[in-house]
């Protein structure tokens, strides 16, 4: 298996977000990497909708 196509910056960014080892990453199964990376940003759309405040909250300025 070849290592993962992707610039030395963008694999140690991944490497932080998901929390791996630099080089477990690089010889991740690129379909085990997408579907880390929907989970990823999967959550962090959940914790942007939980602390986005919603219109109803916001009293009228009228």
């Amino acid at each position: 298996m070849r290592p993962l196509q992707i610039s030395p910056e963008t694999a140690i960014k991944l490497a932080k977000q998901l929390n791996v080892p630099l080089e477990n990453l690089m010889h991740m199964p690129q379909h085990i990497l997408l579907q880390k990376l929907a989970e990823l940003a999967k959550a962090q759309s959940g914790e942007t909708t939980a602390e986005a405040p919603s219109k109803t909250d916001k009293p009228d300025a009228e």
